[in-house]
């Protein structure tokens, strides 16, 4: 991927803001004639800057107020034990991220929930019958402090 230059990096921190904004809009906020906007915020694309648009919905707002963050183990680790949990855990729909890790637990998943009877039929359904699991440890989030799409264009802390 090119540098990324001020105009890029303008774009990309508009459109974190305003996802929404038309080309012609966009151009006027960062500064580029339309066009130039619009091939630039192509070449984003295409090189994978910008992954995609969506909109962020709220999990309590569609129902599932509960997080809970699972830690699994697996019995080994080969590439075809990975390969079908992964498998597996996509098929679970409650599943929001899951992650590959290092250290005492293979995965970490967060989850949404209903609630705590919720909760059980997805670790009975789903978490439990993934295939090659040994050990599962389950946390509950309390609250959501933060939850950052991406790291900050801007810099420093």
């Amino acid at each position: 991927m090119p540098p990324l230059d001020r105009f890029d990096i303008a774009i990309m921190r508009t459109l974190q803001r305003e996802g929404r904004l038309s080309n012609n809009a966009l151009a006027e906020r960062v500064g580029l004639s339309p066009s130039a906007c619009s091939r630039r915020l192509d070449r984003l694309e295409a090189d994978g800057a910008i992954a995609g648009y969506h909109a962020r919905l709220s999990n309590r707002a569609l129902g599932h107020p509960i997080t809970v963050l699972v830690n699994i183990a697996l019995s080994g680790q080969s590439e075809r034990q990975l390969a079908e949990f992964e498998a597996a855990v996509r098929r679970c729909p409650n599943v929001l991220v899951c992650f590959l890790m290092s250290g005492e637990y293979d995965y970490i998943l967060r989850v949404a929930a209903r609630d705590l009877e919720d909760f059980e039929r997805i670790h009975k359904t789903y978490l439990s019958a993934f295939p090659h699991v040994v050990r599962i440890n389950s946390s509950f989030a309390l609250r959501e402090v933060l939850d950052r799409p991406v790291v900050s264009l801007d810099p420093g802390c």
